[in-house]
C-alpha cells in the first residue's frame, strides 16, 4: 500500500529569524497524518522569490500534496502569489468578487481600503480562489500533474486560524478524495500519571501488533501523554478491526492511567465523574495560586460540583481561613504532609464539600532547603472516609512546576472520585 506524500512550505523571514513560532507546520502535519498522508518534508523559506520557486518546484516533484502558507499579505514582501504564477507560467488576474468583498469589509469599519490590498485580489490563472471569511487573503487551490497520480497544491494565508479554517473546510476533504488515498482510522487515548518510558514498559509486546498498517505514537506534553493509535488499510472493516485489537491490548496494560479519548480534558472528565456521583469539591491552594480551581472552572456547568476555593498563600491565611494549627506550621512547616492534610480537611469542612484538595510546595527558583528542595510538592485530599497527602518531586522551573502541580492534583482528584460508586 503506497502512501501519498506531502510537503509543507512555510514562507516568511519572520519565522526564519524566530520572531514568530511556526505552529502552522506542526498542525498541518498532524492533520495530514489523520488522512494517511505522509509528510515528506517541512521547510521554511524566506521572502526571496528564487528560493521560494526552487522549494516549490522541488515540493511538486517529490509530493502529491503541497501545502504553502504565508506570503499572501498586502505588503511588498508578500510575494508568494507572484512566485506561484511564475512556476505555472500564468498571469495574475484580479478576482472582482474577492476585491469587492475586501473593499466592503473596510467600508463596514468606516475606512477606505488601502491600494496595497488590491494585490490580495490577484489570482494566478487556473487557480480556484476561495474567499477568506476571517481575513483578506483568499486561499488558492489547483491540481497539478504528478508521476504518481493526481496532485493538489494549496496556497493558504499564514495566520493560523485562517489557515486552519481553509484546511478543515476546503483542503482536507480534497486530499481524502485523491486517487489511492487509503482508509485511515485513528484514536487518541489520553493518559496521566505515567511517563513515556513507564508506559513503554507497561506496553511491552505491543510491537507485535504494529504491523499491517498499524502504528502507535507516544505524544508527551508537560504533564500528560497522548497515545495515538492509527490503522491504515484499503478496507474500512479491516482497518477498524485492527484498530480495535490495538486499543484492547493497550487498555489491558495501561487502563489505570487512561483518563479519556480524543479532545477530552482531565477537568471535564473529573466533572462528569463528580456529577455522576453527586459529589462536590473545594480547593485549598498555596503554591498553585488558584490555578487548580481555574482549571476546574474551565468546564461549563462546573458550579454543579465546584463549591469554591481558598488561596492560602500566607501562613496566616492557612490558620485563619483553613484552620491549620499553628503548632503544625511551627513543627513541620507549610510544605509538609501534615499541613497539606489540614488544608484539605479544613476547606472540606468550611465549604461543606464532599472532597477537599490542597496544594503546598516549593516551586522555585528560590526558597528551597536541603530538607525541602525546590520542586517539593505535597497534595492533600480529604473525604468523609479519610484524609491523606501525596509527596511529589518536580523540577526547578517555577511556571512548569505550577502546571505540573495542577495536573498532578487533578489526576489524584480523579482517582479519589473513582473510588466512589455513581448514584
Amino acid at each position: 500500500m503506497k502512501s501519498i506524500t506531502a510537503t509543507v512550505l512555510t514562507i516568511g523571514d519572520e519565522i526564519l529569524i524566530g520572531q514568530i513560532v511556526n505552529t502552522n507546520a506542526a498542525w498541518i502535519g498532524e492533520q495530514l497524518m489523520t488522512l494517511g498522508v505522509r509528510p515528506l518534508r517541512m521547510e521554511t523559506v524566506g521572502d526571496e522569490a528564487a528560493k521560494i520557486k526552487d522549494s516549490l518546484l522541488r515540493a511538486m516533484e517529490e509530493s502529491r500534496v503541497v501545502i504553502v502558507t504565508g506570503g499572501l499579505g498586502p505588503t511588498h514582501d508578500d510575494i508568494t502569489r507572484d512566485v506561484v504564477a511564475d512556476v505555472f507560467g500564468v498571469a495574475l488576474c484580479s478576482d472582482e468578487e474577492i476585491l469587492a468583498i475586501v473593499r466592503e469589509r473596510f467600508t463596514r469599519r468606516g475606512k477606505e481600503m488601502p491600494a496595497s490590498n488590491i494585490s490580495q485580489s490577484m489570482v494566478p490563472e487556473g487557480f480556484e480562489a476561495i474567499v477568506n471569511p476571517a481575513g483578506t487573503a483568499p486561499a488558492l487551490l489547483r491540481g497539478f500533474d504528478h508521476e504518481d497520480g493526481e496532485a493538489l497544491l494549496a496556497v493558504l494565508p499564514g495566520v493560523p486560524y485562517e489557515m486552519q479554517h481553509f484546511m478543515s473546510e476546503h483542503v482536507l476533504g480534497r486530499i481524502a478524495k485523491l486517487e489511492g488515498a487509503p482508509i485511515v482510522l485513528q484514536k487518541t487515548l489520553l493518559t496521566v500519571g505515567a511517563g513515556e518510558s513507564h508506559l513503554h514498559e507497561a506496553l511491552e509486546g505491543v510491537e507485535a501488533l504494529l504491523t499491517g498498517g498499524r502504528s502507535l505514537a507516544y505524544l508527551p506534553n508537560l504533564s500528560t501523554l497522548r497515545l495515538r493509535l492509527t490503522s491504515v488499510d484499503d478496507s474500512p472493516t479491516i482497518a477498524e478491526e485492527r484498530l480495535a485489537e490495538l486499543e484492547s491490548f493497550i487498555r489491558s496494560r495501561a487502563n489505570e492511567w487512561i483518563y479519556g479519548e480524543g479532545l477530552d480534558t482531565l477537568e471535564a472528565v473529573i466533572g462528569r465523574l463528580l456529577r455522576d456521583r453527586k459529589m462536590t469539591v473545594a480547593t485549598a491552594e498555596s503554591c498553585t495560586g488558584g490555578r487548580l480551581a481555574d482549571r476546574l472552572t474551565n468546564v461549563p456547568g462546573s458550579s454543579d460540583y465546584l463549591l469554591g476555593g481558598i488561596i492560602s498563600y500566607d501562613n496566616a491565611v492557612k490558620i485563619e481561613s483553613l484552620g491549620v494549627q499553628p503548632d503544625t506550621l511551627d513543627s513541620y512547616g507549610a510544605v509538609s504532609r501534615q499541613t497539606a492534610c489540614e488544608m484539605a480537611e479544613g476547606v472540606r469542612h468550611r465549604l461543606n464539600a464532599s472532597i477537599g484538595i490542597s496544594t503546598t510546595g516549593v516551586l522555585g527558583p528560590g526558597g528551597g532547603s536541603g530538607e525541602k528542595p525546590v520542586g517539593t510538592l505535597w497534595i492533600g485530599v480529604s473525604t468523609e472516609k479519610r484524609t491523606s497527602a501525596v509527596k511529589m518531586t518536580l523540577g526547578k522551573e517555577r511556571l512548569r512546576n505550577k502546571e505540573r502541580a495542577v495536573v498532578s492534583a487533578l489526576a489524584i482528584l480523579k482517582n479519589v472520585v473513582l473510588a466512589f460508586e455513581p448514584e
